[in-house]
């Protein structure tokens, strides 16, 4: 017999993006439903680094978090900054060191951890999470959408008025709006894998990023985590790889064993896990990320930031963007595109700066930007006009609302 749930907004996808909607409709006392394949905790193949606007919505959920989950024990390590490792083996630090009353600008925690605080924070009274829960199909049918998901032995089908799409990049929602597909100019191949016992790492957590001189538009990161571990990992641009043939799997392992810069780390340390990979979706494609009864967050919108990497803040900053549209929609009972009209004006405006650099880089020699970039690292004004600005930007992260303008 199949279960058969009404509601006026359902989730594809739990991870930071889809629970963070949840978080925010749950405190805007909006009923929905939010379905994802896993069993929570669970892992996922990611970075694990939470920047500054992940700590922003993080503030904007709970004005405690940080500090109740930075003690001993929690599940995120604060990270007081960074630090580039250039092609001439010197360390550039942006650190902002550790004071009594100053949080952290930075963190990291395993998503496992991550993502499971987040489902903590749903409210039950307006949230039906359903876990090990595997949506196989979505139609469009009267204006309201039916969504068939199978949960071990038990068939569901969900009968909706707005569709969220949180569930990534292998979305089933973008599958069903057409919207599924792969642009390499604004794509990149990742790697990732746990290592345990890395020399030199920083007191202060620094996580730690290498431009390798010889891969253009790819970079190497050493992120701290507890006890001894971190995640290591690589990512290069889909279409550099394209072009010149090369194996992302096989470079990184190729700089941990050969780098100059890196070797000597890694020679007393030992992997935790096999090397494993995803696809990376850059929010440079300015895919339009809203239509008549949809909406989409996180990697499902491909809101990852091209001049980082980091999708963690920017999918959560779609999820709080996303649930104040929702919420307007449902008090009007009107879920066509014209109600959410500026929402992608609302998400990319919090990257703009990133997708304009990113795509400045797309006109120029890939092997030049790899040059610039080592080069502007070891420049005086640009580490002190870099170093100021992360000062705003933390003040703004811990200080400030997001605000959200529904509008023109």
């Amino acid at each position: 017999m199949i279960r058969e749930l009404h509601t006026k907004v359902c989730i594809i996808g739990a991870g930071p993006a889809g629970a963070t909607t949840a978080i925010f409709l749950g405190k805007e006392k909006v009923e929905h439903i939010i379905i994802d394949v896993a069993t929570f905790p669970r892992d996922k193949t990611c970075g694990d680094g939470l920047d500054l606007k992940a700590i922003a919505v993080l503030n904007n959920i709970d004005k405690n978090i940080i500090a109740e989950e930075i003690k001993p024990n929690g599940r995120i390590i604060a990270s007081y900054g960074f630090r580039i490792i250039t092609t001439k083996g010197k360390n550039v630090e942006f650190n902002y060191k550790p004071t009594a009353e100053q949080l952290p600008p930075y963190g990291t925690s395993k998503r496992i951890d991550f993502d499971n605080l987040l489902i903590e924070k749903l409210n039950t009274t307006y949230t039906n999470f359903l876990q090990a829960t595997k949506a196989t199909s979505i139609i469009r049918v009267n204006e309201k959408w039916e969504i068939i998901a199978q949960q071990k032995e038990q068939t569901i089908k969900i009968i909706c008025d707005l569709l969220v799409g949180a569930d990534g990049d292998h979305s089933i929602v973008l599958k069903t709006i057409g919207e599924r597909k792969i642009d390499r100019n604004h794509y990149s191949a990742g790697v990732r894998q746990y290592w345990q016992g890395i020399a030199n790492t920083h007191q202060n957590n620094l996580m730690e990023v290498y431009f390798p001189k010889e891969y253009p538009m790819s970079y190497f990161w050493i992120f701290p985590l507890k006890n001894g571990l971190s995640n290591v990992g690589y990512g290069m641009q889909s279409n550099v790889a394209a072009k010149y043939n090369y194996n992302v799997k096989e470079i990184f392992s190729s700089l941990i064993k050969n780098d100059k810069n890196l070797q000597d780390r890694f020679n007393a340390a030992t992997p935790q896990e096999s090397i494993k990979g995803w696809g990376i979706p850059f929010a440079s494609l300015q895919r339009k990320c809203f239509g008549n009864g949809w909406l989409l967050v996180g990697d499902a919108a491909s809101m990852i930031s091209p001049t980082t990497g980091e999708g963690i803040g920017t999918g959560m900053t779609t999820g709080l963007i996303a649930a104040q549209f929702i919420k307007r929609a449902v008090e009007q009972n009107k879920f066509d595109e014209s109600v959410f009209k500026n929402y992608d004006r609302e998400i990319y405006k919090r990257t703009n700066d990133d997708i304009k650099l990113y795509k400045l880089s797309l006109w120029i020699s890939p092997k030049f930007m790899g040059w610039a970039m080592n080069t502007f690292i070891n420049l005086n004004f640009f580490q002190k006009f870099f170093h100021k600005k992360v000062g705003q930007w933390i003040n703004s992260a811990y200080n400030k609302e997001l605000k959200v303008n529904l509008d023109d």
